[in-house]
């Protein structure tokens, strides 16, 4: 009875000072001080040695603890060792995930000829994806009055950085005397951004 005292009890021992001296800074070469008969349990490992006793009995008549087991200790991990000794634990990065942007596809799309008051006209849009980055219109009365309207119209309308562009759409405001030619050209506008 009184040998299963003194082996718990030195169990007890054993394992506060592992507790207390784990939790210090240092705690590896601190550890490498603790008596024999103070060292701690290894985790599946086998019990501490048990203190002799004051009666004298022989170390062969020392009985192991219920508690050894007969499994090998686990080896502890880099992050654990790491850890104990006070240093930083490190986290293996996320893997990269790399996605390209989708490839912008340029594309050309003429609306229908519209024929009007001074001859026919039809608009050619070129887009980028969806968005439209030039417009212009074909076959537009050249020379005289209609000519020099259809030139106003093709100004305010057409181009990288026309009336169509910044809007974006067949909503546009009408040119100032070219009221036949801007009417044509929305139609003919409209149907090619029907069709993109």
């Amino acid at each position: 009875m009184r040998r299963a005292l003194l082996a718990i009890t030195g169990l007890a021992a054993g394992t506060t000072a592992l507790v207390v001296l784990k939790g210090a800074p240092g705690a590896g070469q601190a550890g490498a001080d603790v008596p024999a008969a103070l060292a701690p349990v290894a985790p599946g490992g086998s019990a501490a040695p048990e203190p002799p006793s004051p009666t004298g009995s022989a170390p062969g008549d020392v009985t192991p603890s219920p508690r050894a087991s007969s499994k090998p200790a686990p080896k502890p991990s880099a992050e654990r060792s790491a850890a104990s000794r006070g240093g930083t634990r490190t986290t293996p990065a996320a893997p990269r995930t790399t996605t390209s942007a989708p490839k912008v596809t340029t594309r050309t799309v003429t609306g229908p000829s519209v024929t009007y008051e001074y001859g026919s006209l039809q608009v050619r849009i070129t887009l980028s994806g969806s968005r439209i980055v030039d417009a212009t219109a074909i076959g537009l009365p050249l020379g005289g009055q209609s000519g020099q309207r259809s030139d106003d119209v093709q100004a305010r309308y057409s181009g990288t950085s026309g009336e169509v562009v910044a809007r974006q759409s067949a909503n546009l405001s009408t040119v100032s005397g070219a009221t036949y030619t801007s009417t044509a050209y929305k139609q003919s506008l409209q149907a090619a951004l029907d069709k993109a």
